[in-house]
């Protein structure tokens, strides 16, 4: 957050020339532009939230303050992306660096729980001060499962799920890096932090993620159309054992941690009940505590959508919606022809898998590298074949 906000006083100071004499001062991409309109658009949704309900001016200033440290974010950075003159290859080699970092450390998070090494190691004092949750600020070497029996590892994270999805948006970059060492560190890291955080979503995410980017990408090709043409006529033949396959796929991994599947069916279904028949428009502008089916859990938690339509309501739904759905068209059509885009696109599509399992906005300050990378493949040029063939003319 610190560095989001520190970046965008120095932008506004180059926008009022009073750093720098040679900055260029251009318009936000467009892209850009929609993801701070939708951002600004859950903030409204908050404040009429709090308006409908009578929380006060406090909880109203709590929650803005929420929502600057989160969901801003994701217009922050990638204003800043399409603004600064940031190279892609750098934030790369900072994440590959990341990543081998991580590859040091595994071993040391592995032997943790073996030979009875303290599970928490120690809280930062910046928790008394920001008061957002200990799990924010402790440094936590594995997290015991009761009822599994494992242990499982959040590494820089505040829990196991979102190491998984920062650990994601790592590999997606890592395609992007020319270096073959760095690149096989980020493959490497991202697979076994995965692994150790028991993040069931991931197993799903990264190679949808990585397929789904190679068949957006690659759209202008005959080969990959033929290729869905072919994959289609399969599918309509061996529908039903698809469907069977889906089902036993799904049982699986509701099986593997059945509680938390129960606890998070039951939280998505209280959201989406209480969205309906109580706040449809703007939600209830906080999270509200569960009760005992959802061991004291708040309903709106663990899902970003549900927990956008119970606080936000609609006007949230949308505020992210639409961002998303226009960041994947336009970088798909960048993607044809430019490799940032590329990324761009495993980017977004990373984002909205992971949101299916977890609260995005609340790691947003993690995954910040990602979201400058993304306003970088907002700031690229559409190039269209004919374009590029007047180009080698």
């Amino acid at each position: 957050m610190a560095v989001g906000f520190a970046l965008l006083v120095m932008l506004v100071a180059r926008v009022l020339d009073l750093s720098e004499q040679s900055f260029e001062l251009r318009l936000p991409p467009t892209a850009t532009i929609v993801w701070i309109a939708g951002m600004a658009a859950l903030a409204a949704a908050l404040v009429m939230a709090h308006l409908d309900y009578e929380f006060g001016t406090p909880t109203l200033i709590k929650s803005l303050f929420g929502w600057a440290k989160g969901w801003a974010l994701f217009a922050i950075f990638p204003l800043l992306g399409s603004m600064l003159s940031i190279r892609p290859t750098v934030i790369t080699r900072a994440t590959g660096i990341l990543a081998v970092q991580t590859l040091v450390l595994i071993p040391i998070f592995m032997v943790s729980p073996i030979i009875g090494l303290p599970k928490d190691l120690y809280i930062s004092p910046l928790s008394y001060v920001i008061g957002t949750g200990d799990e924010f600020f402790a440094v936590t070497l594995y997290v015991p499962e009761e009822s599994t029996g494992r242990s499982r590892f959040r590494f820089y994270s505040p829990w196991p799920t979102a190491a998984a999805f920062v650990a994601g948006l790592g590999l997606v970059l890592a395609f992007y890096e020319r270096d073959l060492r760095f690149r096989i560190a980020g493959i490497v890291a991202t697979i076994l932090v995965c692994w150790m955080a028991g993040s069931r979503l991931s197993i799903i995410a990264l190679p949808a993620v990585l397929i789904m980017s190679l068949v957006l990408a690659n759209l202008s090709r005959p080969a990959i159309w033929l290729a869905l043409a072919f994959a289609a006529t399969l599918t309509f033949l061996f529908s039903d054992d698809l469907v069977h396959a889906y089902h036993d796929a799904n049982d699986a991994f509701n099986a593997a941690r059945a509680d938390s599947s129960r606890v998070r069916a039951t939280l998505g279904n209280i959201a989406v009940h209480r969205w309906w028949s109580e706040a449809p428009i703007f939600g209830h502008g906080i999270l509200d505590p569960g009760g005992q089916a959802v061991q004291r859990m708040l309903i709106g938690s663990h899902h970003t959508w549900w927990g956008l339509l119970f606080v936000k309501g609609a006007v949230g739904f949308i505020g992210l919606a639409v961002p998303l759905a226009w960041s994947i068209t336009e970088l798909t059509a960048k993607s044809q022809r430019d490799r940032v885009a590329r990324v761009g696109v495993g980017i977004v599509l990373s984002i909205l898998l992971f949101s299916l399992g977890d609260n995005i906005e609340i790691i947003a300050y993690l995954v910040w590298p990602s979201l400058l990378f993304l306003g970088a493949a907002f700031r690229r040029r559409l190039i269209l074949p004919t374009t590029a063939l007047l180009g080698a003319r």
